[in-house]
């Protein structure tokens, strides 16, 4: 199982920026995607989750209505649309894939904290003023 975020660089406030997550070693059906990020010197922070079979998304609360998630399951890619950059949303961005699990609602604050099972490498996103 492996997850390669990409996509980061450095870019204006106010700009769009799409992140890429390609899955590789299992396939969507069978695992939600989250985003996370951590700024230097802060502590992670989840910010989106997408469990694509189900139609279901979800959003923390300081991301919701600027980052919207999505998916690609023929390219087993899940995406990370970021829209008005700010300065404070510079940081390490990756991915994780947590299994689908009946009962247990990964794509949830709950679901981001204890449910994602592999981790990818990051993609740093820094936004000047």
């Amino acid at each position: 199982v492996q997850l390669q975020a990409s996509g980061g660089g450095l870019m204006q406030a106010g700009g769009s920026l799409r992140l890429s997550c390609v899955a590789s070693g299992f396939t969507l059906d069978d695992y939600a995607i989250a985003w996370f990020r951590q700024a230097p010197g802060k502590e992670r922070e989840g910010l989106s989750c997408i469990s694509s079979s189900e139609g279901i998304t979800y959003y923390s609360d300081s991301v919701k209505g600027r980052f919207t998630t999505s998916s690609d399951n023929a390219k087993n890619t899940v995406y990370l649309q970021i829209n008005n950059l700010e300065p404070e949303d510079s940081a390490v961005y990756s991915c994780a894939a947590g299994v689908k699990t009946p009962g247990f609602h990964i794509c949830s604050a709950y679901g981001l904290v204890y449910g994602m099972d592999y981790w990818g490498k990051g993609t740093q996103v820094t936004v000047s003023s």
